[in-house]
């Protein structure tokens, strides 16, 4: 199918990158794109467009689904649209020449992000307390 433009700047000849593309819980029949050792477990849209837009570059969401996912959960829908190119065709930034050096970047910054790093604080006390409460069982006579 051609595109309706040739221009890169316009909306529609934005990359795609849907979550799934760098989730580690999915294969790579269910679509993932990375390898599961670089990818970050359930990643949301907002947390992917969080990053690229302190990355610096034109990112817009849009509310779509990816083909493969079979879950029509609100918190599994969303598609994150990236401008990589420029009008004239050079690159917007020269750390991101590619879709998949985009998707890289995302994986290795997720985790880094305030709301991440504050879930995996607070799931370490909560499992310290459980271990502390074990009793030494008394002989029975």
């Amino acid at each position: 199918m051609a595109h309706l433009t040739e221009n890169p700047a316009d909306k529609e000849r934005f990359i795609c990158v849907y979550p799934v593309y760098i989730n580690s819980k999915k294969t790579l029949a269910e679509g993932r794109r990375i390898p599961a050792e670089k990818a970050v477990e359930n990643p949301s849209c907002a947390e992917i467009r969080d990053v690229l837009t302190a990355a610096g570059l034109n990112v817009y969401l849009e509310n779509k689904m990816h083909p493969r996912e079979w879950n029509r959960d609100v918190a599994f829908r969303g598609r994150v649209r990236v401008q990589v190119k420029q009008a004239d065709g050079s690159l917007c930034q020269e750390k991101f020449t590619s879709r998949k050096d985009v998707m890289f970047y995302v994986a290795e910054m997720i985790p880094k992000l305030k709301t991440r790093t504050q879930k995996s604080g607070g799931g370490d006390v909560s499992s310290q307390q459980g271990e502390g409460g074990k009793k030494s069982k008394k002989k029975k006579k």
